[in-house]
């Protein structure tokens, strides 16, 4: 494979990083059972260098944005932030009671004569 890039999941939507070849190689090893990988599974070295790749900004440039849903992805990895999980459940949205409709008297029906 002499291109592919690595879509990590963030919080605020998925990021494309272009590797080197070396880490592509290292990548598709990495990814040859399992398409996504939570970030929290993976080894100290393979989180450090999945740090490195996002703080290097290899990202793939935006103009290539519409592009990206035909390059092959290597793999997706799912990093949030810290305490993403741990946040509070969301409360049941509050729905007003209904009202029953009001019945016009041209809607009333069919009337006899």
């Amino acid at each position: 494979m002499s291109f592919g890039v690595l879509r990590v999941q963030t919080a605020l939507g998925p990021r494309y990083l272009v590797p080197s070849a070396l880490q592509r190689v290292y990548l598709m090893w990495l990814f040859r059972n399992f398409a996504v990988l939570p970030h929290t599974v993976l080894s100290r070295r393979q989180q450090r260098m999945i740090d490195r790749l996002c703080s290097e900004q290899r990202f793939a440039p935006v103009i290539y944005a519409d592009v990206m849903d035909e390059a092959p992805i290597i793999g997706t990895v799912e990093r949030r932030p810290a305490g993403f999980e741990d946040l509070p459940p969301r409360r049941p949205v509050m729905r007003m009671p209904a009202t029953e409709p009001r019945i016009m008297p041209a809607e009333a029906g069919p009337q006899s004569s």
